[in-house]
């Protein structure tokens, strides 16, 4: 039985430092600009909103998308405001959400995204860049 435990844990904490990796990769690529760096971390139909385009796209939709914003938007900086804990759904499943704050030559823009984390693949369920008084 604590053999099971112990698994366990370490499953969770694998899952979350993973996870903690992939938030590292995604807040990077937001800082560089780079869309497909974010994109490949989609699920194949994304929840997406960007300013006022918002729909249920696919992950190549979503990534024009976003090319477009960053062409129009140029980022200046990215800073991660806030990262929830990750809420363990099952020992193999669990999601985070983080919020942060895009700089652009154009104003600030307030970004959300939601990842979830099935067995080893941690994906982007729903990603919004919306102006700050939204």
């Amino acid at each position: 039985m604590k053999i099971k435990y112990i698994l366990l844990f370490a499953f969770s904490i694998s899952a979350l430092a993973f996870s903690i990796d992939v938030i590292d990769e995604i807040a990077s690529a937001i800082r560089s600009g780079n869309p497909k760096n974010i994109s490949k971390y989609f699920i194949e139909n994304i929840d997406l909103k960007v300013i006022d385009q918002e729909d249920v796209y696919s992950k190549q939709q979503a990534e024009m998308i976003l090319k477009d914003f960053f062409t129009k938007h140029p980022v200046k900086t990215y800073t991660i405001a806030h990262k929830s804990d990750p809420k363990y759904n099952s020992p193999k499943y669990s999601s985070q959400y983080v919020i942060g704050t895009i700089e652009t030559t154009n104003g600030k823009f307030r970004t959300y995204f939601l990842i979830k984390t099935l067995g080893a693949e941690t994906l982007i369920q729903q990603f919004r860049i919306e102006t700050e008084n939204e």
